[in-house]
């Protein structure tokens, strides 16, 4: 009985550190802190090759279509390319709500979620707008 008792203890620790690791991540060890509603601009972004003089995804070295949901972040967000693949939910003024995938970093900017034209259509806005505020969230650990 006593060894049930040991092995139950030790599965609940594992248990408990295991989630402790996955929300304690830190940005000195290439890794993020989990946001959520961080007040953001939006602007547009062009993934695909010759649109913008820009290279391929930092997170990838691909290209990527205009026609999905990808975006690029801050380089404090980016976290040294530890949110590269993950998803966040883009959240508008009317808190309509879209995910993405991060494949990029937005070097040089400031508090900046580049997302792809899709993005925006689906949104319902207009590109030529060129910025809009939004709040973004993680959405997988």
């Amino acid at each position: 009985m006593a060894s049930m008792t040991n092995a139950a203890v030790i599965f609940g620790i594992l248990v408990f550190l295991q989630v402790s690791c996955a929300f304690s991540r830190h940005p000195a060890e290439g890794k993020f802190e989990l946001r959520q509603n961080v007040p953001a601009v939006m602007t547009v972004n062009g993934f695909q090759e010759g649109e913008g003089g820009g290279g391929p995804a930092s997170c990838d070295g691909q290209y990527h279509s205009d026609d999905e949901f990808v975006v690029s972040l801050s380089s404090e967000w980016y976290a040294g390319g530890a949110r590269c693949g993950r998803g966040i939910r883009i959240l508008d003024t009317s808190n309509i709500g879209i995910d993405a995938k991060v494949v990029d970093e937005c070097a040089g900017c400031d508090n900046e979620v580049g997302a792809s034209s899709h993005i925006w259509k689906n949104f319902h806005l207009d590109t030529s707008v060129g910025q809009v505020d939004i709040r973004w969230s993680d959405l997988d650990v």
